[in-house]
């Protein structure tokens, strides 16, 4: 099996911190050369140099904020313009929307939803895509949520978006297969990040119970009586982004220990 990632060149979105960041650092386990995108400049600088150069790689970082597209389109186009090198495996990952009901989510909270998430990772796609036309490798992983399969309670506009970009992903993924560039989606279950210590913390709110009564009611909803370490999902994203899986395509693979009951 082929896992090696040495002479390709990844970009990783949100890389600072939880899933992100796991995933830079298994990528460049594998002898990528990595770029690291953030907003916090000395959180990229001390990921930077965390990252494993065993095999010559060149990591570098780009500071940009995914609230400030116009932003990030420039900042990415500027790098791309300085490094005159192509980007093989592109890693969509930003932040969930704030959670509450779908009835009661303003017009504008899907707005910025739909922009933080859909329409940067489009960006990114037009900003990697021609150098991985040209490489005749490439690799899309976005970074979603099961809630492409089994919509999640209280997190009415995430699952609205996240749902368009599931969609969004599997039209790239017919469009660009015959330029031997994959498209696929990797969807967390509950992991072990500062999101879900968010999520945990508002449902033991809204149901007057204990941190530790909350986790217990949520891990006994999980086959495996556990959640996710970031690490783990980044297992995922790291084969998908490999030589070995070419002939995967347009999927939407659950990291979730089997939560989702959907097929």
């Amino acid at each position: 099996m082929d896992l090696s990632l040495k002479d390709k060149r990844a970009l990783v979105c949100g890389s600072t911190q939880g899933i992100g960041k796991e995933i830079a650092l298994q990528l460049a386990e594998m002898g990528a050369s990595v770029i690291l995108v953030a907003r916090n400049e000395d959180s990229l600088k001390k990921t930077c140099g965390q990252m494993r150069q065993e095999f010559g790689q060149e990591h570098y970082y780009v500071v940009a904020d995914f609230q400030k597209p116009e932003e990030l389109k420039a900042r990415i186009s500027d790098y791309m313009e300085k490094a005159e090198r192509e980007i093989h495996i592109l890693v969509n990952n930003t932040g969930g929307p704030p959670g509450g009901p779908i009835a009661e989510a303003t017009v504008d909270a899907f707005q910025e939803a739909f922009s933080l998430h859909l329409i940067c990772n489009h960006i990114l796609v037009q900003a990697c895509l021609e150098g991985m036309k040209k490489s005749g490798y490439g690799r899309i992983i976005n970074i979603v949520s099961t809630s492409v399969k089994q919509p999640l309670k209280g997190l009415g506009v995430s699952n609205t978006v996240r749902g368009a970009v599931a969609s969004w992903a599997k039209t790239l993924a017919s469009e660009l297969g015959p330029y031997a560039i994959t498209v696929n989606n990797v969807l967390p279950g509950a992991t072990q990040t500062g999101r879900l210590d968010s999520i945990i913390e508002n449902k033991a709110k809204k149901s007057n119970s204990s941190i530790e009564e909350t986790v217990q009611s949520m891990q006994a909803q999980i086959p495996l009586g556990r959640f996710a370490r970031p690490e783990e999902v980044a297992y995922a994203a790291a084969f998908l982004a490999s030589p070995s899986a070419a002939y995967i395509n347009g999927i939407s693979l659950a990291v979730d220990g089997g939560r989702t009951l959907g097929l």
